[in-house]
């Protein structure tokens, strides 16, 4: 599949969430950025998007800002949720995840307000409270909501099974090299070394027997953008 048919799919993927996302529950807002850390993770055609957008838009300056700024101690997955989905149906075990990880904000930032909002990650959009996160400490999410965000991190990554998932932060510094743009638009990305995985194509979905029923909908609508 080209690179034009994946970045398409991407966008459907995302258009479809938007208008499942438009909860009323939600208290997410414009200046709410205290779920706005450095340890979001993408896959590298969420990378590419971001950066040609970047590029095209004039603001080659976000690769010098998130240089300047990368925490130390983001987070690095060890695991796809594809991967994870697999290890779980077999009955294998995962690697370990890093218990501690960064608070710091993330390093696109810019007076709590995001500067690539409309080509953000899906590890961005799917972060969702149904009360001020600010003001509790932490994000309260429905289980059904959480359910429905693991299903289209599935397919995310599944469109983008021969690339490579990462920090943000990581995944957005190996595209801002045009070298690794093209290499990954003529699907010849060399593995980026440590703190990528390889994605992998969906082979069960995580979805629990309690909600197999009411996400019958949004599958189908997953399954009708392309033959998968």
């Amino acid at each position: 599949m080209v690179l034009e048919q994946r970045l398409d799919i991407l966008n459907k993927i995302y258009g479809l969430y938007n208008d499942v996302a438009k909860n009323p529950d939600v208290a997410c807002k414009k200046y709410c950025s205290a779920c706005c850390t450095p340890n979001v993770t993408m896959t590298t055609l969420e990378g590419y998007l971001i950066a040609e957008h970047m590029i095209s838009n004039g603001q080659s300056d976000v690769f010098e800002n998130i240089q300047a700024k990368i925490s130390k101690h983001r987070f690095k997955p060890q695991i796809t949720t594809n991967r994870l989905a697999d290890l779980c149906m077999k009955g294998n075990d995962p690697p370990e995840e890093e218990k501690t990880h960064s608070k710091e904000s993330c390093p696109v930032l810019k007076d709590n307000l995001c500067p690539i909002y409309k080509v953000r990650p899906f590890g961005c959009r799917c972060f969702i409270s149904t009360h001020d996160c600010s003001k509790a400490g932490y994000a309260e999410v429905d289980p059904f909501d959480m359910t429905v965000s693991t299903l289209f991190m599935q397919f995310v990554e599944h469109v983008d099974f021969m690339g490579f998932s990462g920090n943000f932060a990581d995944i957005m510094l190996l595209m801002a090299s045009k070298e690794n743009r093209d290499h990954y638009k003529m699907n010849i990305l060399a593995h980026p070394g440590a703190g990528f995985v390889s994605n992998f194509k969906i082979k069960v979905l995580m979805v629990p027997p309690e909600h197999r029923m009411k996400v019958k909908p949004l599958l189908d609508a997953l399954l009708s953008i392309k033959e998968w």
